[in-house]
């Protein structure tokens, strides 16, 4: 019997496929959340003026080809006009972040219970918090995170399921 179209969508979105795909995007966030501490502690580490030439450096090009570049003037014009009490901000935002990502990751890979709703929340937050940023910014890379721990939060949501399951059906057997 040749394979169907449904069977197809049933083996793509079987439980194990699902699990890899959780597990991927965590991994994912906690390169992020790397990405993230390591930025702050830049940010609160290196000068304004050393930040402005390394912009400059990175978006030559795109002055090159197009002085009125959107992201690259923006990114030039944040920099230049970033004071000391938005750096602070800035880096302690992007350290505790980081540090709070990567808690609940380390949580959801050991597979602990309590996580899978405390991640849903706590993400659930981030991206309230990414939205009200986007209402000021219109960064589009706010979005991009958003769609993608929007994302995550259906996988975490997902897998807390699978799993609630997996260990009532194991209790239950071995009870018997």
């Amino acid at each position: 019997m040749p394979p169907t179209h449904t069977s197809g969508i049933r083996r793509l979105l079987s439980e194990k496929n699902i699990h890899l795909v959780f597990d991927v995007s965590l991994w994912l966030k906690a390169v992020f959340a790397f990405g993230e501490i390591l930025s702050g502690i830049a940010t609160y580490f290196v000068s304004k003026e050393l930040l402005v030439q390394i912009i400059f450096l990175v978006t030559k090009a795109e002055f090159a080809e197009d002085p009125h570049d959107r992201l690259a003037n923006y990114l030039l014009h944040a920099a230049q006009n970033l004071s000391i009490g938005a750096r602070d901000f800035a880096a302690i935002y992007l350290i505790a972040h980081g540090i709070v990502k990567l808690w609940i990751i380390a949580g959801l890979l050991r597979k602990k219970l309590w996580y899978y709703p405390t991640a849903m929340i706590v993400f659930g937050l981030f991206i309230v918090y990414q939205l009200y940023r986007f209402a000021f910014t219109h960064s589009v890379l706010l979005i991009l995170i958003t769609i993608l721990d929007l994302i995550v939060i259906g996988l975490t949501w997902h897998e807390w399921r699978y799993l609630s399951r997996v260990l009532k059906k194991s209790a239950a057997s071995s009870g018997q």
